[in-house]
């Protein structure tokens, strides 16, 4: 999985990337060890143009401030190089793919 290495990697990768899913967490949450395997296997099926990286909010504290991450899981989503949605703590797969597939199908399909 790719993984925000600092606050600069971030804006490069929501810069370069056409479509991001951004995940923030951290190693102590339970939840979030559950539910990204998960994220990650949607996007596949899915949305296999889009573009996934993780963000560990202990370790990159300042790029969870930037965002203002206050609870994880945190999912953004940005679509060229703007934050589109955003879903914190009870993030539910449906409701995840609802949202991204009418800008994606819009980007990516014509």
């Amino acid at each position: 999985m790719n993984i925000i290495q600092s606050p600069q990697h971030f804006n490069e990768v929501v810069n370069k990337e056409s479509a991001v899913l951004i995940y923030f967490s951290h190693e102590q949450c339970n939840v979030c060890k559950v539910l990204k395997p998960k994220v990650r296997q949607l996007l596949e099926e899915e949305f296999p143009l889009m573009s996934m990286y993780y963000c560990d909010t202990v370790l990159q504290s300042e790029v969870a401030a930037q965002n203002r991450i206050f609870a994880v899981p945190t999912v953004l989503v940005f679509f060229d190089g703007r934050e589109t949605y955003r879903f914190s703590r009870n993030i539910g797969l449906n409701e995840l793919e609802q949202s991204i597939s009418r800008p994606y199908t819009m980007l990516f399909e014509d």
